[in-house]
């Protein structure tokens, strides 16, 4: 079996899913934008072979590399990143070389689109936050009628988007006037502001769409307070086997895996983001209850896939590999669950305990900690540490270990 891996060097970490088919035997062929000197001591022990492509948007020299391990190892069964990036070059590549695994081209609009993603979470059972399209100027009509039937603040962002980036609250009419002032560089999507934390159904499914694993990540500060404001913060992974401090717990898994078939997903990782309300919001739904957010057809960001291996006792990176070699989950899930969290600061910030106190009181527990490079740091923060807990209340205790400010 031949595996076509796009970008396998970012983030850092991603040599765990090579490592992972390599180990099953697959043929793991590399394709990314940092030279082979550059590439971590372990992703370049398990790539079979490394193709460097100086813009993996340059789809002639994208089809080259492919070209080139085809007529070397023969036919190609995956193509993939695993990164949102990525997703639609994916697509072109693999419609071009005939591979029958993953989105095509035409699939991109309802998984990329969030407008389009709506669709697929109401078939999956699933509430969603009401909305309108809007362009330029033409639409400020539009928006004015939208605000007057669910209030103020509304939230508008890229409709095909990136992470929170170039998102905006917008706070009453003159903020509406404002960014509808002239025409935007690409069709935004003005939804309904809702006041909640994240929490993400994540999992892997085998060739039918069935989950054959399924995690949950708890986002308490809002994504977009992290990127806009700048702010440290937290988040940790909640097995399902472990109670849900936040959302009915069982329902939250039925809906999820419905949403799962709704979109199609079939023998990869996703993440979908969910809005838990922290308050009614008449006609949509109370609070407590769970609306969705958007769909992700890859792992969750960072190093993620990580703190859901600390919290279940078990590799997602070798549960992925087993789905693509073997069709099926053979790893031991019957291992003792966490809550693993991770917490991070801001070298900007002044905090009450320096890095060998936080090792020292906590080092039975800390599962990982260091410093994210440069680009993931703007998003993520400077320093990590992720750490697991028998209780969420231990986990909030170090948290506040962790980011305690002096002279708080």
């Amino acid at each position: 079996m031949n595996f076509v891996f796009v970008s396998p060097n970012f983030p850092e970490r991603y040599y765990k899913w090579v490592e992972a088919l390599r180990e099953r035997g697959i043929t793991v062929l590399g394709i990314g934008d940092s030279p082979h000197y550059d590439l971590h001591p372990r992703l370049k022990s398990s790539l079979n072979e490394y193709y460097f492509v100086k813009d993996l948007s340059d789809f002639p020299a994208m089809k080259a590399a492919v070209g080139y391990y085809q007529g070397k190892y023969g036919k190609i069964d995956y193509i993939e990143s695993d990164n949102e990036w990525w997703l639609e070059m994916d697509a072109r590549l693999r419609e071009e070389f005939g591979v029958k695994t993953g989105f095509f081209p035409a699939d991109m609009h309802n998984i990329k689109a969030k407008s389009a993603m709506k669709a697929s979470f109401a078939e999956g059972g699933a509430k969603t936050i009401r909305y309108v399209l809007v362009d330029g100027p033409q639409d400020l009509g539009k928006v004015l009628e939208f605000a007057r039937e669910v209030g103020y603040p509304l939230f508008a962002k890229p409709d095909v988007g990136v992470g929170a980036s170039d998102s905006y609250k917008l706070r009453d009419e003159n903020e509406v006037r404002s960014l509808l002032k002239e025409p935007l560089p690409e069709t935004h999507i003005v939804e309904e502001y809702i006041d909640g934390a994240i929490v993400s159904f994540d999992g892997i499914c085998d060739s039918r769409g069935e989950a054959v694993f399924v995690s949950s990540d708890h986002f308490p500060t809002p994504i977009a307070d992290i990127v806009n404001d700048g702010v440290d913060y937290y988040y940790y992974n909640n097995p399902f086997e472990l109670p849900f401090a936040d959302v009915d717990q069982k329902e939250f898994e039925r809906i999820g895996r419905q949403v799962v078939k709704a979109f199609g997903i079939r023998k990869r990782m996703f993440h979908i983001e969910f809005f838990v309300l922290k308050e009614d919001k008449p006609g949509l739904a109370k609070k407590g209850d769970f609306v969705a957010l958007e769909c992700n057809m890859r792992p969750p960001g960072g190093y993620t896939p990580d703190l859901i291996d600390f919290g279940g006792s078990l590799s997602c990176y070798e549960i992925y590999a087993d789905v693509v070699a073997y069709d099926e989950n053979r790893q031991d899930m019957g291992k003792e669950k966490f809550y693993a969290f991770a917490s991070h600061r801001l070298d900007r910030l002044c905090y009450l305990h320096d890095d060998g106190e936080i090792k020292s009181r906590y080092r039975n527990v800390l599962s990982m900690s260091g410093r994210y490079p440069p680009h993931m740091a703007a998003v993520m923060g400077d320093a990590f540490y992720y750490a697991k807990f028998k209780s969420i209340e231990e986990g909030l205790a170090f948290d506040a270990f962790v980011r305690a400010k002096r002279g708080n």
